[in-house]
C-alpha cells in the first residue's frame, strides 16, 4: 500500500505523524492533504534515510540541490563531497543528474550516503546507456525506457522527474511560435530527439500506465518535469509552456487515481512580474499538486550571480505558493558546479525558502527571525551568529575585525545606534 493509498483510507502512518510533528501541524492535516493531492512525502519502500519531507500546502517550502557527473567531469569522488556539503547547509532533498563514469554505481553511493530524498531524471541513463551499447542516444527502446526505471526504483530512488508532458501536442505548439532559445531542458530535448529520430510519440506519455506500475509498486513520487520550460526570461508563459502544463494537469490526475504521488516542475526563467501568475496556472491547472521550481531566474544577465537571480525569483515563487524550490549556483550555465558553488547555491535556496514562508505566513517561520532580533538588540553576538543561516561564514565576517571584538561591530564602532539608543533613550 503506497502512503496516498494510506492516506485515501484514513491511515495516519509513523510517517505522517512524524512530518506533521515537525511542521507543527496535526496529522490529520498531512493526512487530508496527502489525499487532496496538495502534499507529497517522497520516500520509497526500499530506501531508509534520517530525514524524510513532506513537500505541499501549509508546509515550509523545500528545497533541492542537484548533484552529480557529467561526461567532461566524471568524478564519483566529488559528488559525494558535494552531497555532504549539500546536507551540511540544509538541502532537504537531493537529485543525482549524473550522465558520466558509472551512473548505478555513482546513484547507489548517493543513496547510501544520502540522509534525505533522493531524486533522479531516468531519461539520462537511458540516454547513456544507448550511447555507449549503440554509439547513439538515441538509440533506445520503449523496453530500455522501463528496464532503467524498474532498475531505478529497485534501488531506492524516492522521486523520479519524468518528461511526460514533451509530446506531439505540445511540440507543435513550440513550433508554431517560435521561442529566443528553443528547448533548454537536457531530458525535454533528448525526447524531443528521440520523437524526431523514431518518428513516435514519447513513450513516457504514451505508455505512462506502465510508469504508474512501477511507481505505485516502489512508492515512487513522480515529479512531472517540464521539458518546454523556458530558458529566456522573454520566452517565459509562452503557449509551449502552456500546453505542456496542461498535459501534466491531465497526468497528474491519472496518477492519484493510481494511488501515487505526484507533484509538477515549472519554470525556470521568469520575469518578476509573471511569478505570481504562473504558481497560480500550476495551481488551477494541476488542481494545488505541490509546485517545484527552478529558481525561477528573473534576469538572463547574471552569470556567475545566478544563484542570487534565482534567489529573487525563488523567494516570490515561494511567497507566492510554490512549495518546493530547485536550487541554482554560481556556475549556472557556464560550468559543471564545484563543491562551494554547491554551498553558495543551496544557502541562497534557504534564504529564499524562508523569506518566502513569513511572506505566506507557515507556521514558526518567524520565530528565528524573532530569536536573533532579539539577540542582536542585546549585542549577543554568539547567539547571532548561531541562528544565523550559515554560522560558519558569520562567525568568519565577525572574527575577521580583529583585535576590534567589542559589543559593537567595526561598522558603527562607538556610534552603534542600538547601543546609543539603550543608553540614551526611554523606549
Amino acid at each position: 500500500m503506497t502512503l496516498l493509498e494510506q492516506a485515501k483510507n484514513n491511515i495516519i502512518s509513523p510517517l505522517m505523524k512524524r512530518i506533521a510533528r515537525e511542521e507543527s501541524v496535526s496529522a490529520a492535516d498531512i493526512l487530508k492533504r496527502l489525499k487532496e493531492g496538495k502534499v507529497v512525502i517522497p520516500k520509497n519502500k526500499k530506501h531508509a534515510f534520517k530525514k524524510p519531507c513532506g513537500i505541499g500546502f501549509g508546509l515550509r517550502t523545500k528545497i533541492n540541490a542537484n548533484i552529480g557527473t557529467s561526461s567532461d567531469n566524471p568524478d564519483a569522488a566529488a559528488e559525494l563531497k558535494k552531497l555532504e556539503v549539500a546536507l551540511k547547509y540544509g538541502s532537504d532533498t537531493v537529485m543525482d543528474l549524473s550522465t558520466g563514469a558509472d551512473l548505478k554505481k555513482i546513484r547507489r553511493a548517493i543513496l547510501k550516503h544520502s540522509s534525505v530524498p533522493v531524486g533522479t531524471v531516468p531519461v539520462y541513463e537511458i540516454a547513456v546507456d544507448a550511447d555507449r551499447q549503440k554509439g547513439n542516444f538515441l538509440k533506445f527502446s520503449p523496453a530500455d525506457v522501463f528496464r532503467v526505471l524498474e532498475s531505478q526504483a529497485a534501488d531506492g530512488v524516492d522521486f523520479f522527474t519524468i518528461h511526460a508532458g514533451v509530446t506531439r501536442k505540445s511540440l507543435g505548439a513550440l513550433k508554431k511560435h517560435k521561442r529566443v532559445l528553443g528547448i533548454v531542458s537536457r531530458g525535454g530535448s533528448i525526447l524531443a530527439g528521440w520523437m524526431s529520430y523514431h518518428k513516435k510519440e514519447n513513450p513516457f506519455f504514451q505508455y505512462f500506465d506502465r510508469v504508474l506500475d512501477i511507481a505505485y509498486a516502489f512508492d515512487v513520487t513522480l515529479s512531472l518535469g517540464d521539458g518546454l520550460r523556458p530558458g529566456s526570461i522573454i520566452d517565459a508563459t509562452d503557449s509551449a509552456q502552456i500546453a505542456e502544463l496542461k498535459i501534466l494537469g491531465q497526468l497528474a490526475r491519472r496518477a492519484k487515481k493510481r494511488n501515487v504521488q505526484v507533484m509538477i516542475e515549472g519554470p525556470g526563467h521568469l520575469p518578476l512580474d509573471e511569478i505570481k501568475k504562473n504558481i497560480a496556472l500550476e495551481k488551477r491547472i494541476c488542481n494545488h499538486a505541490p509546485f517545484y521550481v527552478l529558481g525561477p531566474l528573473v534576469t538572463d544577465i547574471a552569470s556567475g550571480y545566478d544563484h542570487i537571480s534565482a534567489s529573487i525569483g525563488g523567494a516570490m515563487a515561494a511567497g507566492f505558493g510554490a512549495d518546493f524550490l530547485c536550487y541554482v549556483t554560481p556556475s549556472e550555465h557556464l560550468r559543471h558546479p564545484g563543491i562551494e558553488d554547491v554551498r553558495e547555491g543551496v544557502i541562497a535556496a534557504k534564504i529564499s525558502a524562508h523569506a518566502g514562508d513569513i511572506a505566506k505566513k507557515v507556521k514558526s517561520a518567524l520565530k528565528r527571525d524573532l530569536e536573533i532580533s532579539r539577540a542582536r538588540s542585546r549585542r549577543d553576538w554568539k547567539r547571532q551568529i548561531k541562528l544565523s543561516i550559515d554560522p560558519e561564514r558569520a562567525r568568519e565576517l565577525r572574527q575577521s575585525s580583529m583585535p576590534h571584538l567589542r559589543d559593537v561591530c567595526t561598522m558603527c564602532g562607538k556610534y552603534c545606534s542600538i547601543k546609543l539608543t539603550e543608553k540614551y533613550c526611554s523606549l
